[in-house]
């Protein structure tokens, strides 16, 4: 469904850090990292796409997070899920749910929720019983 979801940053040191710690949980593998531009990606297994990228807005404006936008990345099993909630809110992220069982979406739903650095949403879940 997905080519790529690509996500703006301010501070792109931070941001990769956040980033490539998380990604390393989920198992998403390092694409490319360009301090220059600056732009990242990760991509998934079995690759090349979707990619997922973080980096300055292309347009040169400040990045801001979006209201009602999130990105949601999925986990193997629950543990992974507590594993990433854990790093995030370790590398300077903010609860917006914590890990546990979301029924109203479905049976198996397990779910966490939070903010990157720079105030993007995400979502880590597993659908797996």
């Amino acid at each position: 469904m997905f080519s790529h979801i690509f996500i703006g940053v301010k501070d792109f040191d931070r941001a990769f850090d956040f980033y490539d710690r998380l990604m390393a949980v989920l198992g998403n593998a390092p694409r490319f990292c360009d301090r220059q531009r600056p732009w990242a990606g990760w991509q998934s297994d079995p690759g090349p796409r979707p990619l997922f990228l973080i980096g300055a807005p292309h347009d040169g404006n400040p990045h801001g997070g979006g209201n009602g936008q999130m990105v949601a990345f999925t986990a193997k099993d629950r543990a992974t899920v507590d594993q990433a909630y854990r790093l995030a809110l370790e590398h300077g992220g903010a609860s917006e749910g914590p890990p546990g069982l979301r029924p109203q979406y479905h049976a198996h739903y397990y779910g966490a929720y939070f903010r990157d650095p720079e105030g993007n949403k995400l979502c880590v879940a597993c659908h797996q019983p």
